[in-house]
């Protein structure tokens, strides 16, 4: 078929068009506030820095669009899925066409001697190659957690679409590598791994069945090494180009400017994200737990087509065996290391597997259609009409819970907390993946209430994160050198990993974080966000200089001087909640009915019954559902 050449491009593009749909118009949950904010003013990102995402969407945020910047960055995401989305179809027609090369070994008998053979499937017609690869596209492409990517800026949608990359390229070198040391196939391979590699570091969950098929082809030898040698090293120099990013632009001292790595150490810890290690393989239980997670969530990314996959699976091995046991040790590499990973937001860590299901899919899919129509006869309109409904059903399942189309929360939840406090205040929190990761995007890109000075509590921890808070908010910290050279004399042993006295470090810890509000009440009003007052104060971690107290004041805590009344605008805020709600948006209800019921309690102390009916009925209006104390409810009427 001559159009097979454009199919690729055409499923991208038609994916494309579905993705669009479900695009979100602002920021929402978790990183993408930061990363936006990161890609649009060329700072430094969260470990391991992820030059490349950066380096590419400061970029494209350069291109003139009549989009809001984040709508912008947003349909950066959308386009590197659907580009991936494309290029699975290439390497699916790829591997089909070229399945001698990937085919069953069968060992026989010849005059006593065994001989290494390929058995040669069926001839797979062009309409059965197209249509297996399409749809097998199709269903990795709408599956929940591939689809969610490209719903809104985070680094696992060019994570995607550069494993498929170097698939890709994995696949040419396998297919029409020569014996040559410096392969330019092979070569191109390493290129394209060093990119993977420059974006996110899970990449190298593609190395051991990266192995398993260039040892199968070139044996275990001295060539085959000398060949690898020549391959890491350009890998090697590509890699340290990339990463040579950090410490360059950190030189400039961005407004975003995590881990601050300035020298070597500082570099090496950013890049291997050292802070984060701690979750890697803390324990069985946890690693129980996510694999449960994976097991139980699997059913909900494909649908109907899990069972195409998982035939796929066993078909597989009697029909391209090489190809299928890369995808196995890629889907069980994927898996064994993701579930040791003991963080809330690990979907995104089993990609990988998820695109070996998807290609499991095509497998069965072209399989089955040879075994119905081993001439390629009667215009496949039955298996058209069976794959078009099961992709359909999976679209229509797991639209809503990806559309993020709606989804204004964040914006109206971090606005309405920035706009309920004065000007100047101080705000302490670390509701980051809320409020504290949209108010960097807010903030520094879009100059909404950039007055207001927010500190992340637990980043207080970190050393970089004061020389941050110097460059956005020079003098906060003013009346705090000597605590702080104390405290980053004291945390240098703990990042470094060596012995380190951890009560003199949380007790200066906890002294810095008193002080920020002593040393700051007198010149601007200071906040405290619920979760501080509902576990550290709770548990006396956190405490408030001599005389002080505080009341709820809408979102927050704030911060005063006595028992006196201390009165608070009215609740004129809105919240634009999606219609599909998770984790994120429960915790942003919750926190905000919570507040209302405080300040309505506060009210009622003070025989302000006017005034607590007013938060009451807010919380009716906005948060319909949300249980209000019955007795709170009778005392105001």
């Amino acid at each position: 078929m001559k159009a097979t050449k454009y199919f690729p491009f055409l499923t991208g593009v038609f994916v494309l068009v579905i993705y669009i749909f479900t695009l979100a118009p602002s920021v929402i949950q978790i990183d993408s506030g930061e990363l936006t904010t990161v890609q649009i003013i060329a700072g430094i990102a969260h470990p391991t820095g992820y030059p490349l995402f950066t380096m590419i969407g400061y970029l494209w945020s350069l291109v003139p669009f009549p989009l809001r910047d984040i709508v912008q960055m947003n349909l950066l995401a959308a386009i590197y899925c659907a580009a991936a989305a494309g290029l699975f179809v290439r390497i699916s027609l790829m591997v089909i066409n070229a399945r001698d090369n990937f085919g069953k070994i069968k060992e026989i008998k010849k005059k006593k001697r065994k001989k290494e053979v390929i058995e040669k499937p069926a001839i797979v017609p062009g309409t059965a190659a197209l249509l297996a690869a399409v749809s097998g596209a199709l269903m990795l492409a709408f599956s929940k957690t591939f689809w969610f990517q490209s719903t809104s800026v985070e680094v696992y949608s060019l994570h995607i679409l550069l494993i498929m990359v170097i698939i890709n390229f994995l696949i040419l070198a396998y297919l029409k590598g020569g014996d040559k040391i410096t392969d330019k196939y092979w070569l191109l391979f390493a290129l394209s791994l060093a990119l993977g590699f420059s974006n996110h570091m899970t990449t190298m969950l593609i190395l051991p069945g990266t192995a398993y098929l260039y040892f199968l082809k070139y044996k275990f030898n001295k060539r085959s090494l000398q060949r690898l040698a020549v391959m890491i090293s350009m890998f090697a120099v590509l890699l340290g180009l990339s990463y040579a990013y950090l410490p360059l632009r950190t030189s400039y001292n961005p407004l975003m400017n995590w881990g601050n790595p300035v020298d070597m150490e500082r570099i090496i810890r950013h890049i291997l994200g050292k802070q984060y290690q701690v979750w890697l393989f803390s324990s069985t239980e946890s690693a129980k737990k996510q694999l449960l997670l994976f097991i139980n969530n699997i059913p909900s990314e494909f649908y109907f087509s899990l069972a195409v996959a998982a035939a796929g699976i066993i078909i597989s091995f009697n029909y391209i065996r090489r190809f299928s046991v890369f995808l196995l040790i890629s889907f069980l590499s994927t898996v064994l290391y993701s579930i040791n990973y003991d963080i809330a937001d690990i979907d995104s860590y089993f990609l990988l597997a998820y695109i070996s299901l998807g290609f499991f899919a095509v497998i069965a899919v072209v399989k089955t259609l040879i075994y119905f129509y081993p001439e390629g006869k009667g215009g496949y309109k039955t298996a058209v009409f069976a794959l078009g409904l099961l992709i359909t059903l999976q679209v229509y399942f797991n639209f809503s819970k990806v559309d993020q189309s709606g989804n204004y929360a964040y914006e109206d939840y971090t606005k309405s907390i920035l706009n309920s406090v004065p000007q100047n205040a101080l705000i302490l929190s670390y509701q980051w993946d809320y409020f504290i990761s949209p108010a960097i995007y807010f903030q520094l890109v879009e100059k909404f209430r950039k007055d207001v000075v927010v500190i992340d509590k637990e980043l207080l921890r970190r050393s970089w994160y004061f020389n941050q808070i110097e460059t956005n908010y020079p003098a906060v910290l003013n009346g705090l050198k000597n605590d702080i050279t104390l405290f980053l004399e004291a945390l240098k042993p703990f990042e470094r990993d060596e012995q380190y006295d951890a009560g003199l470090l949380e007790n200066l810890y906890r002294r810095i974080m008193t002080g920020i509000i002593s040393t700051n009440i007198d010149k601007r009003d200071i906040y405290i966000a619920p979760e501080i007052v509902e576990n550290e104060m709770q548990r006396g971690e956190f405490i408030l200089p001599e005389g002080y107290t505080i009341v709820p004041d809408r979102f927050l805590f704030k911060v005063t001087r006595g028992s006196a009344y201390v009165s608070s605008k009215d609740p004129d805020f809105s919240i634009r909640f999606p219609g599909h709600k998770n984790q994120y948006i429960a915790f942003i209800e919750r926190v905000t009915g919570s507040m209302l019921v405080r300040r309505a309690m506060y009210e009622m102390q003070f025989d302000k019954k006017e005034k607590a009916a007013l938060y009451l009925n807010k919380i009716i209006k906005e948060l319909p559902g949300y249980p209000i104390p019955p007795e709170l409810l009778a005392a105001i009427k």
